[in-house]
């Protein structure tokens, strides 16, 4: 049997996240570029549909470099609540770690709503 078990590398919001409501991606986020922010739409799932996001793209935290990738904590959490992205949700059942996620205040409920 395959053991399809993972780990998150990051389980708390970084302080500039843009899920969160406080946060201004162009004030907050050092290097914030629109147009990248934007094209992170693909890694929206339709809510409620087993299709997953375009190629399983996941969004990332801005706060790693290329290479040391870890997942948005804001995204996820948005992704497996009220984004209902339903594949997501059946992969972080074998998560180890995702019961230590903690999110940082209130967060955005739409992908839109975290553009500037």
């Amino acid at each position: 049997m395959v053991d399809r078990r993972w780990k998150l590398k990051r389980t708390r919001q970084c302080e500039s996240c843009p899920w969160k409501v406080s946060t201004e991606p162009a004030r907050d986020i050092p290097g914030y570029n629109e147009d990248s922010h934007r094209h992170l739409a693909c890694t929206i799932a339709e809510p409620a549909s087993f299709r997953s996001t375009a190629d399983g793209y996941a969004m990332t935290c801005h706060k790693h470099a290329p290479g040391e990738e870890a997942h948005c904590v804001g995204w996820l959490m948005n992704q497996i609540g009220p984004g209902n992205n339903i594949g997501l949700r059946i992969a972080a059942m074998t998560c180890e770690n995702i019961g230590h996620v903690r999110l940082d205040g209130p967060q955005h409920e739409r992908f839109e709503d975290t553009l500037p």
